[in-house]
């Protein structure tokens, strides 16, 4: 009897083993992580992150899959990686019972006549056991100028007939002009710089769709929120009379560099309802210039606003914040001044006059302080904070302040920091509304009217 039901367990050992080498017939069905595969806004001539889909036998036997096809083969604009192999299509693979293969897709697009954005589409079927399956691909696509090292010469204006995509250096030169009309979209790869020797200006307007936007050319996630995607925009020692007006300014390295004194009456950089938001390492940082800011939002940057080596600025209605979240941790001060500055191993003193009027400096309570104010040697040192809110647990005695209210929250509408979304404006009960200084500034960062005499704090006015 012991003999016979080592006998049976045996031939069942061998039944179930010959079962699993076998292949299923019939009905089958293989499970897919994603029936469907999408690919954010690309730039013609950009190619794409690479994405996948897992295919699954969840069978008891093994599979034949008799093809696995990019419907559009060679000339869809999508590219298919079979399990390490190169498509657009394989034949006759065995997926094992439990087993999975991957499906790797990219995109890649050509060119056409077309100034709007568009939509491609495909498919991959899969065919096993008389059955089909689908992953349907889309991809949405936009024209666009591209310019690699390229140098303004002359006086250049660019339009919104397309969007400006820039790899390599892009160089105003000295005694050129580059205008910027309203609703232009300018992306940057990593490796591109703006360098402005000569003079921009940016004429953006109130409306979303006619500001003008300057951001990295990676526009799919998760690259489409990562700070430190381009170089930034520096205005050089030549530079000036440059204007930036209702321009937003996304995930750059340094995002404005301005150095050196301007050449005449007139700041060397004058920004006026701007966002700068996102920078790895600074949103404005002036070297021993000039800059004049008003009704601006420097927001979740390494270094909001950094001013070295003395200079001239004046920041009006601005409201520079910052909070830690995923991508970026919120470790400096919003605000760091100082008359010196290093050239190698020398240290140069310059004079420095700075005003912060109206504006809101604050941040989570990682830094307690918000502002960092250092003055070197007896040059001229004059900084002053007029009407504002401002965190600082110390605050410089030799620093002057006029209804400047300390460590009171502004109260902001939202700061969500685990999905990163922010807004800014001043919610019902701020200790800011209503307690501006009253400078005949007629309008806020959204472009809404101010109110006289009763103008709130930093750059938007409750309405």
């Amino acid at each position: 009897m012991c003999k016979l039901l080592v006998l049976w367990i045996c031939v069942g050992s061998f039944l179930i083993s010959c079962k699993k080498d076998s292949y299923i017939s019939g009905n089958a069905f293989l499970i897919l992580s994603s029936d469907s595969v999408s690919f954010d806004t690309l730039f013609a001539t950009t190619g794409s992150v690479t994405k996948q889909v897992r295919v699954l036998n969840n069978n008891g036997q093994k599979l034949l899959i008799s093809d696995i096809t990019l419907m559009g083969g060679k000339n869809s604009a999508f590219i298919l990686n079979i399990n390490g192999s190169p498509g657009p299509s394989a034949m006759n693979l065995t997926l094992d019972a439990n087993d999975s293969l991957y499906l790797f897709i990219s995109v890649f697009i050509n060119p056409n006549n077309k100034p709007q954005a568009f939509i491609l589409q495909d498919s991959i079927r899969i065919r096993y056991n008389g059955m089909e399956q689908f992953v349907r691909l889309s991809a949405w696509g936009q024209n666009a100028h591209f310019l690699n090292n390229a140098v303004i010469q002359g006086n250049v204006s660019w339009s919104d007939d397309l969007p400006y995509v820039i790899s390599g250096v892009l160089q105003v030169d000295s005694n050129a002009t580059l205008t910027i009309q309203a609703g232009c979209r300018i992306f940057f790869h990593a490796d591109a710089p703006m360098l402005v020797d000569g003079t921009l200006l940016v004429l953006g307007e109130a409306a979303d769709s006619q500001r003008v936007y300057f951001n990295d050319d990676r526009l799919d996630e998760p690259y489409a929120s990562f700070p430190g995607s381009w170089p930034g925009i520096y205005f050089r020692q030549a530079s000036a009379n440059n204007v930036l007006q209702y321009a937003i300014l996304r995930n750059a390295d340094q995002t404005i560099v301005a150095e050196g004194p301007s050449i005449n009456a007139s700041p060397k950089l004058q920004l006026d309802q701007c966002v700068i938001d996102n920078s790895l390492e600074t949103g404005i940082l002036g070297i021993q210039t000039s800059i004049d800011a008003v009704n601006c939002l420097i927001s979740n940057c390494g270094n909001n606003i950094g001013i070295a080596l003395g200079g001239t600025y004046h920041f009006t209605h601005c409201t520079a914040a910052s909070y830690s979240n995923p991508v970026l941790q919120h470790q400096q001060p919003v605000l760091s001044v100082s008359n010196a500055g290093e050239v190698g191993n020398q240290v140069l003193l310059s004079d420095l006059q700075a005003s912060f009027t109206n504006c809101i400096f604050w941040g989570d309570s990682a830094v307690t302080d918000e502002a960092q104010i250092s003055q070197q040697g007896n040059t001229v040192f004059q900084v002053v904070f007029d009407h504002g809110i401002l965190q600082q647990q110390n605050y410089p005695d030799h620093i002057d302040s006029i209804s400047l209210l300390l460590n009171m929250d502004p109260k902001f509408v939202k700061t969500d920091n685990q999905d990163r979304l922010y807004d800014f404006h001043l919610q019902a009960g701020s200790p800011g509304l209503g307690m501006g200084k009253d400078l005949g500034i007629g309008v806020d960062l959204d472009g809404n009217p101010r109110i006289p005499g009763k103008q709130d704090l930093g750059c938007y006015e409750r309405q």
